[in-house]
């Protein structure tokens, strides 16, 4: 397959620019500044008295304290007396919930440093997503609200709750109206206790907005079939996947449970039974989702109704009035070619849209409906209750406003002052409420419209529950006190309500003894007590049931015609789509600096948002990437950089949402622009997309991209193959037919075996499981204590990350050229439109013949006896001679300290959050290389495990954090001497091959080929 592909990580390389070319000549971007390191300019190793003090300071002591007590605690242990279940230097792990998923907190001295997965899980087996895994790092952070506020000054909780509770008196007694106002809650408690608190105010009425809204689906489904409900989808049931937008594997709903799915079709143990799912996508902007589809067709926003109508007429034989053939060819061709699997896979099929219109989601069900994708691929019997929100509802809510209808307004994990999309015209009509409550944890945007601040706990310091399926509920436990004078938004509302029950732990508990326990077959103290070890119970699930479709079409078509006709662009004009980003999303968690400096999976931009349009339209308006234009749409406008973004639909920009807060803190406040006012309100629903048009305003603003700082100078890295080239002969592709090829021949050095008698600790990645999602890059930087460094830094190549996921581009070459810059010119731009990606995961590949090891002048890298390529930091000079002579580019070095400098406080520098660091892993001063460790200090804890318990090391009983967060379980470590382990079988695969094993390195990480399931014509 990959005889006629050429891969590549950017335009700037593929174009070969002065630019690129000229900053691949050295491993590392600028020299050393000597002068400054001699002068001690601020830049001392050593740690500086103010960062001393704050180290020892108040601040570290309202943490500590936290930390110090009983874990779940009722009363204040002091420490000289210690904690039965903390010992110094043993970690503690409490099962707890992220937003509905069970999760696994590992607490070190009473403070949470890491959480994981629970392996029972029933979302992703002990997956996670970026986000969850570094909500831990929002724990600590210092621009948290410390007390109460009312009217804009600090006050007391007792002063709060007078007021409040005299406001609601006098509101309750004059009849006016109270709104809660909240984002989805899947809580059965949590819910409970606003009926209890609506019950005391008959006048108040919960409200339930998200900022991205699934609306659309659930409309549908409550027209189509009775059921107001948002489906759980079986993606491992599917043969067969056509998606029109829906990034299911990345923001779409849930993209770990359904990573998981998707990739049990697909990755090693499916392909050694010859089987493999089907992916088609169609989509305008390039998403994670589409970068793994097997094919992938672009189409602008208008096209995508008229597609889903084709769609539905080739499959059901009839002629929807008013259908019309697409202009698009390609996209044509490949809606026939779709609906002949569609049907050919029928019961074993699913089509999804990622559209919030409620006739396009009505026409999707219409479909699955045809191809009997209800009882299997689609559950509406055991709903998703991840997302409730009702868009008309909020509209009419900001209209009650505006006629001066409420009287107070609580809101509870929302922020409408940033995210809706008229914020001008719901910051006036608030101003013309009485008593206005924010529940949050930060003076964000909405919060410092309000009179009255009782701000919330953290997740990980507060009691509660979740039930984000149907039928399986999670617990909520705290796993420290709680650092801040904040209290549980549930407990105030107790308080208000003057409910019989004041303390919420007791509420929660009662509401389990009563309602929830029973269900799962516990009752009474040993019950509870297993749920709080476990994390959750389930209970039997509904049996799925079948659903005919039988409504008159007709009207939903001219819909979906009159929607897509308002969207066509004339000639100047472009199709806007707004999209969440992967790590920041709906921009709650801007404020997080792991989050900021994640490289978006596709774009590789890290601290900011951007205007992705195709590279033919760059060209044509003779744009560069960093070039800043305005756009305009909906009569809203925004300045954003321009990125040349390959696989975007031509006549289309897509800008990602979260970004632009103005009272995030100091890590997200005016990091990108906002995108939420691009959206619109129609047919009862906020929709995505717009006509816009754009101009160059002059200005450049370079992106922090890091898709390109480092180079394998032309080699070839990425293996793939098609499905039917793999069944014929599964080794062709990996150059592993028979046995690899014995390099140790043609060596420059005679080097011995090494002797590992007991453990050789490898890797085995598999591209086919791999979907780029990151969420292994921020595991290691919460695992290992990897510094964040922020844009400007990132601008000049020194991001930290010990593993990165490189994505790389593909197209068919056609014609031949003498050099890489005559086939840029001869390629057509069109094939930049339907280029393929593979995303590679990489990093230190421990090497047994490792190049960094034979250079360095003090030993500081040296090779172990179980086959880790080890760094003694206290030895390192920072020669990088290590990094100029490694092949894969994977080694760090600490340009300054970034743990304690001054000039990073806004990033993980200040008096709390150097709580979160792992107290295993030392954190590595200036000067001084770094790089992955395959996380040695847990196979070191697992070796002690296994010795104290008088017993052999467990296969899987070590996981690196890398491996443990995968929810596609892509990666595999383990060891290779034992012949049974699941590494050592991985490695067996014939799809195994080596990166640049003619180098004669011997990397001890093999990666599997990817396969995609493609006929020859579409490879």
């Amino acid at each position: 397959m990959d005889s006629n592909k050429k891969y590549w990580k950017g335009l700037e390389e593929l174009n070969r620019t002065p630019e690129f070319v000229e900053k691949n000549k050295n491993e590392f971007a600028e020299p050393i500044p000597i002068e400054e390191v001699l002068s001690g300019d601020g830049l001392s190793a050593k740690t500086p008295r103010r960062d001393f003090l704050k180290a020892l300071g108040f601040g570290v002591g309202a943490v500590t304290l936290a930390a110090c007590q009983r874990v779940p605690v009722h009363k204040s242990i002091p420490y000289l007396i210690k904690p039965e279940e903390v010992t110094p230097g043993v970690a503690n792990y409490y099962s707890s919930t992220y937003e509905g998923q069970a999760i696994l907190v590992k607490t070190r001295e009473g403070r949470p440093i890491k959480v994981e997965g629970n392996p029972n899980d029933v979302f992703s087996k002990g997956g996670l997503s970026a986000q969850a895994q570094a909500s831990v790092l929002d724990l600590y952070d210092v621009n948290r609200l410390k007390d109460p506020k009312l009217n804009g000054t600090d006050a007391g909780w007792t002063e709060i709750d007078a007021f409040v509770i005299k406001e609601l008196a006098a509101i309750k007694a004059a009849g006016k109206n109270i709104r809660l106002v909240t984002s989805t809650i899947n809580s059965p408690s949590t819910l409970a206790v606003i009926a209890d608190f609506i019950t005391a105010y008959p006048t108040a009425k919960h409200i339930t907005y998200d900022a991205i809204s699934y609306t659309g689906i659930i409309q549908a489904n409550q027209n189509s079939f009775g059921k107001a409900v948002l489906p759980h989808y079986n993606f491992d049931k599917a043969d067969v996947i056509v998606s029109f937008g829906a990034d299911f594997l990345g923001t779409w709903i849930s993209g770990e449970e359904f990573t998981r799915q998707y990739v049990s079709n697909r990755n090693n143990k499916s392909l050694v039974n010859k089987k493999m799912s089907r992916h088609i996508q169609f989509e305008s902007g390039m998403s994670l989702t589409g970068t793994n589809a097997d094919v992938r067709i672009p189409i602008k926003p208008s096209e995508e109704g008229i597609a889903l109508i084709s769609l539905y007429n080739a499959i059901s034989g009839t002629t929807l009035p008013g259908s019309k053939k697409l202009t698009n060819k390609s996209a044509d061709n490949a809606i026939t070619i779709a609906a002949k699997e569609l049907v050919a896979a029928k019961g074993k099929a699913l089509v999804v849209a990622g559209s919030n219109d409620v006739a396009t989601q009505i026409l999707v069900n219409a479909i699955n409906s045809q191809l009997g994708s209800y009882g299997t691929t689609i559950d509406l019997d055991n709903p998703s209750k991840q997302y409730a929100g009702n868009d008309a509802e909020f509209v009419e809510f900001v209209n009650e406003l505006n006629r001066g209808d409420v009287a107070a307004v609580l809101f509870l994990n929302v922020n409408p002052a940033y995210d809706y999309f008229k914020g001008a015209d719901f910051k006036a009509a608030l101003n013309k409420v009485r008593l206005k409550v924010s529940f949050a944890d930060h003076n964000d945007e909405t919060a410092g419209l309000s009179n009255v601040i009782a701000p919330n706990h953290h997740y990980l310091e507060s009691w509660g529950d979740a039930n984000a399926l149907e039928g399986y509920y999670t617990v909520v436990q705290p796993t420290i006190n709680p650092v801040y004078n904040t209290r549980q938004a549930e407990h105030s509302l107790l308080i208000w309500s003057d409910n019989a029950v004041k303390d919420y732990y007791t509420y929660v508990r009662n509401n389990w003894n009563t309602n929830l326990l029973p269900k799962g077959g516990l009752s009474g103290q040993k019950g509870w007590e297993t749920v709080l070890q476990t994390g959750f119970i389930q209970t039997p699930a509904n049996t799925p049931g079948t659903y005919t479709f039988n409504r008159d079409l007709n009207g939903v078509a001219q819909t979906i015609l009159s929607h897509s006709s308002s969207l066509t662009a004339p000639d100047g004009k472009y199709e806007l789509q707004v999209y969440q980003s992967q790590a920041i999303g709906d921009g709650k968690r801007a404020n997080n600096p792991w989050l900021q400096e994640l490289p978006d999976p596709v774009s590789k931009v890290t601290w900011d948002n951007y205007a992705a349009i195709s590279v033919a339209d760059i060209k044509k308006l003779k744009l560069q990437e960093g070039d800043v234009i305005k756009v305009e749409a909906n009569g809203y406008t925004v300045d954003v950089p321009v990125l040349a973004q390959p696989g975007q639909a031509q006549g289309t920009i897509s800008i990602a949402l979260g970004y632009g807060r103005t009272n995030a803190g100091p890590v997200g406040d005016n990091v990108g622009k906002n995108a939420f006012p691009f959206y619109s309100f129609r047919n009862g629903t906020f929709q995505t997309t717009a006509v816009s048009s754009f101009k160059d305003t002059g200005i450049k603003s370079p992106l922090a991209q890091t898709q390109t700082h480092h180079s394998y100078e032309g080699r070839s890295v990425i293996r793939e193959a098609t499905f039917t080239e793999y069944k014929k002969n599964p080794a062709a592709h990996s150059g592993n037919e028979g046995s690899h090829k014995d390099y140790d021949k043609e060596s420059l050095w005679d080097i011995p075996s090494h002797d590992r008698p007991v453990y050789d600790w490898v890797m085995a990645i598999d591209l086919n499981a791999c979907t780029g999602c990151g969420a292994c890059v921020v595991a290691c930087n919460a695992e290992n204590n990897i510094p964040v460094v922020g844009k400007d830094e990132v601008r000049r190549r020194r991001e930290m990350h010990w593993i990165r996921i490189d994505r790389y581009y593909s197209y068919k070459e056609e014609g031949k050229a003498e050099s890489v810059t005559e086939e840029y010119e001869i390629a057509k731009l069109d094939n930049f439109d339907n280029v393929t990606v593979v995303h590679q995961p990489m990093l230190c590949q421990h090497c047994d013949h490792a190049p960094c090891e034979t250079v360095c002048p003090v030993l500081a890298t040296v090779h172990s006896s179980e086959g880790l390529n080890q760094m003694a930091y206290n030895r390192c000079v920072g020669t990088r001679y290590c990094a100029n002579n490694c092949p894969y580019k994977v080694r760090r070095f600490n340009w300054f300290n970034y743990w304690n400098d001054s000039r990073f406080d806004n990033y993980l520098n200040n008096e709390h959050t150097q709580l979160v660091l792992n107290p295993d892993v030392v954190t590595r001063f200036r000067g001084v290389m770094e790089k992955c460790s395959m996380c040695v200090q847990r196979i070191q804890a697992g070796k002690l495990k296994a010795k104290i318990e008088k017993r052999p090391l467990k296969d899987g009983e070590i996981k690196v954090a890398c491996q443990q967060t995968c929810s596609a379980n892509a990666i595999v470590f383990g060891n290779r001497n034992d012949p049974n382990s699941e590494v050592s079988k991985a490695l067996k695969s014939e799809r195994t091959y080596y990166v640049l094993e003619e180098l004669n390195v011997q990397p001890g990480i093999g990666y599997q080929v990817k396969v995609r399931n493609v006929s020859e014509l579409e490879a």
